[in-house]
């Protein structure tokens, strides 16, 4: 069964999730395997980058941003097309090998949350196998 987890975000911003995800890894029991961190939201997203230093974080909203800018040209009555887009490049889901019952992230790899439409309260799934 998968085990569920919520924050609470600001306008747009990436949050690290990687202790919560390594908490409900080592609940599952689960020593060996592959860990599915799911997001359920259509402006929001996962991914695996650095968690050292900060300015990558910095960096890569601002390259999203650049990337996918808001258009007046727009038609999606809600005006956050914008948001779905960078959703849709960074994804929706991350998987991570499950070794010795810890996460098998790389030295300076972390899970980050990515907001596009904040802020709000979101939800994650987790699903250890």
């Amino acid at each position: 069964m998968p085990q569920e987890f919520t924050l609470s975000t600001d306008r747009q911003g990436f949050t690290n999730v990687t202790g919560r995800v390594e908490r409900i890894v080592a609940e599952s029991g689960v020593t060996d395997g592959i860990c599915l961190v799911f997001c359920p939201h259509t402006t929001a997203g996962l991914t695996i980058n650095e968690n050292a230093d900060p300015d990558v974080v910095r960096d890569m909203l601002l390259g999203l941003d650049r990337a996918f800018p808001d258009r007046p040209e727009f038609r999606h009555a809600e005006g956050n097309s914008a948001a779905h887009l960078k959703a849709s490049c960074v994804g929706s889901s991350v998987s991570v090998i499950v070794s010795g019952g810890r996460l098998a992230l790389g030295t300076w790899q972390g899970i980050w949350f990515c907001e596009f439409d904040g802020p709000r309260t979101r939800h994650c799934y987790v699903k250890v196998m």
